[in-house]
């Protein structure tokens, strides 16, 4: 019986996207897409998600790319462009949750610096009953330890966990060792399916 939901953040109940960012600076979608792609590619940002300092970060880029040194800058400068806003519709789950004393966590690949920041900006980042945030840990999803560190910190089962996230390897990780998961997409009626798999929101 599913008894406890964990949530992902970015993509599931905050709109993240550095294109948000960047297409202030680099209007033409080619020259953004290159830049996102080939300067400061997914793979740089995930090693501050797994606890790289951002200055030895924006030191390992700057030192191969001088060219671009203002715009790596600019992406932990004004990170909180990247995030307009929250995902109303999905926050709302958690709300509900939260008001049905339905226990509820986060596992997610966030910077610790930058997790403290939105907790601030989105309060609702502060109601779980516990959070495993990867920039602390030193390990990021999809490796099978931070989701195994969750279940021991908060003695819980897989089996009694529904695991939500935007990315298709979370999912596999999750379905993996035994979580029921939903694939979060922005087409998802998340709350729909939250009630689906029997929760009483």
């Amino acid at each position: 019986m599913l008894t406890t939901l964990v949530f992902d953040i970015g993509a599931v109940l905050l709109d993240w996207n550095p294109e948000y960012l960047y297409a202030k600076f680099l209007p033409n979608p080619a020259e953004r897409h290159h830049f996102l792609t080939n300067v400061l590619p997914p793979q740089w940002n995930i090693e501050q998600d797994r606890g790289r300092p951002w200055a030895a970060a924006e030191a390992e880029r700057i030192a191969l790319l001088p060219e671009f040194t203002d715009l790596i800058r600019a992406f932990r400068a004004r990170w909180h462009e990247m995030i307009p806003d929250a995902i109303p519709a999905n926050v709302a789950v958690l709300e509900a949750a939260c008001a049905a004393r339905i226990p509820s966590y986060a596992i997610t690949n966030f910077a610790q610096d930058t997790f403290a920041e939105a907790q601030v900006r989105f309060p609702f980042l502060t109601r779980f009953d516990g959070i495993v945030i990867s920039g602390v840990e030193k390990i990021i999803k999809p490796d099978a330890a931070i989701f195994e560190l969750f279940l021991a910190r908060y003695n819980r089962r897989a089996e009694e966990c529904l695991f939500m996230d935007d990315s298709p390897k979370n999912i596999t990780a999750a379905n993996a060792l035994g979580f029921a998961t939903i694939h979060v997409t922005p087409e998802t009626d998340l709350m729909a399916e939250v009630r689906a798999h029997g929760f009483a929101l």
